[in-house]
C-alpha cells in the first residue's frame, strides 16, 4: 500500500510540475522591427530626460560655485570651487524675506480663494436637474475666447480701488479658471455616482451638506489636482505686481527676482550684514543663481506630493465609463 501511495504521490507531481520552460515560452518575442523600434525610444527618452534635467542641475551647481567660477564659464555639470556665500548674500537680503512672504500670503489666500468659487460653480453645473445649465455654462465660456484686455482691467482695478494693495495680485488673474472650473465640474459628474445623492436626499441631508460631507471628501484627488494648478500660477505671478503695484513692500518673490536677474536692480541698504555689500561683486554671478533656487524650491518639494493625483484626478474626471 506505501508502495502505490508513493508511485502515485510521485505521478501527481510529474502531472502538476510545468515544464521547466514554461517562463520562456510565455514571454512575447519582438520581432526584428520591434526592438528597432523601442530602442530609438528609449534613446529618445534618455536624451528627453537629459535636456529636462541638466538646466535644473546647472542652475544648482552655479549656485553652488564660486563667482569667480561662474562668470569664467567653468561650471559645466558639477560645482567649481564650492562656496555657498551667493546663498548667504541672498539670505541677508531683506527684500527676498519680504518677497517670500507676500507671494506666500498672495498663493494661500488667492488659491483658497479660487478653490471655493470654482468648487461653488463646479458642482451645481454637475447636477442633472440644474435648470439653464447650458445657457450659464456658455455663459461661464465666454471668457475663455473673448477677453476685455489689458486697458479695461487696469481702469476696472484702478476704479475698484485696487491699485497698489494686496488684493490686486489676488483678483488681478479673476477668481475662477473657467478651465479648472470644468474640470472639477466633469469629475463631479463621472465619478461620483448620482444615486449617492437620491439616497442622501431620501436620509434627509441639505444640498449644501451633501456637498460637503459627501461630494469633497470623495473628490481629494480633483481637489489636489486643482489646488496646484491655482497655486502655481500664483507663485509664478509677477506681470500683475509689475502692473498694479508701486510699493516695493508688497512686491512678490518673483518681481524681486525679475528686478535683481533682469533690470540689475539691487537695493544696498536691504543688506541686513554690511560686510555683505563687499563682497557683491565677487558673489554676484553665483547669487542670482541662489535666488532662483530659493524661489524654485518650494515648488519642486510640493509637486512631488501630489503628482499621484495627477492621473486619477484629471483622467477619471475627463472619461466616462
Amino acid at each position: 500500500m506505501d508502495t502505490l501511495t508513493t508511485a502515485a504521490a510521485q505521478g501527481a507531481e510529474v502531472l502538476v510540475a510545468p515544464p521547466a520552460d514554461m517562463k520562456n515560452r510565455n514571454k512575447l518575442e519582438l520581432c526584428k522591427e520591434d526592438k528597432i523600434f523601442y530602442s530609438v525610444i528609449n534613446v529618445l527618452m534618455i536624451l528627453f530626460v537629459i535636456i529636462i534635467l541638466y538646466p535644473l542641475i546647472y542652475v544648482v551647481s552655479c549656485s553652488f560655485s564660486s563667482g569667480t567660477a561662474v562668470g569664467a564659464g567653468r561650471v559645466i555639470f558639477f560645482p567649481v570651487d564650492f562656496s555657498v556665500k551667493g546663498y548667504e548674500m541672498m539670505l541677508s537680503y531683506r527684500q527676498v524675506w519680504t518677497g517670500y512672504a507676500n507671494t506666500v500670503f498672495y498663493t494661500v489666500v488667492g488659491t483658497a480663494l479660487n478653490i471655493v468659487l470654482t468648487t461653488l460653480v463646479a458642482y451645481p453645473l454637475s447636477r442633472r436637474k440644474m435648470q439653464w445649465k447650458s445657457f450659464y455654462l456658455l455663459i461661464f465660456m465666454i471668457p475663455m475666447w473673448f477677453g476685455g484686455g489689458l486697458i479695461p482691467n487696469y481702469i476696472l482695478a484702478t476704479n475698484l480701488g485696487l491699485v497698489n494693495t494686496r488684493w490686486a495680485l489676488i483678483f488681478g488673474q479673476g477668481t475662477i479658471s473657467i478651465y479648472n472650473m470644468i474640470i472639477m465640474r466633469t469629475y463631479f459628474q463621472n465619478s461620483i455616482p448620482y444615486e449617492l445623492f437620491e439616497a442622501a436626499k431620501v436620509d434627509g441631508i441639505s444640498d449644501f451638506q451633501y456637498l460637503i460631507d459627501i461630494v469633497i471628501p470623495l473628490s481629494k484627488a480633483i481637489f489636489a489636482v486643482i489646488t496646484l494648478y491655482y497655486a502655481v500660477a500664483h507663485w509664478n505671478s509677477y506681470f500683475d505686481a509689475m502692473l498694479y503695484l508701486r510699493n516695493r513692500d508688497l512686491y512678490p518673490l518673483q518681481l524681486v527676482l525679475r528686478d535683481i536677474l533682469s533690470v540689475g536692480n539691487i537695493d544696498l541698504t536691504q543688506f541686513a550684514d554690511p560686510e555683505a555689500i563687499k563682497e557683491l561683486s565677487g558673489v554676484r554671478n553665483s547669487m542670482n543663481y541662489a535666488l532662483i533656487v530659493i524661489g524654485s524650491l518650494p515648488l519642486l518639494i510640493a509637486y512631488p506630493f501630489v503628482q499621484k493625483f495627477f492621473e486619477k484626478g484629471v483622467m477619471i474626471g475627463s472619461v466616462k465609463g
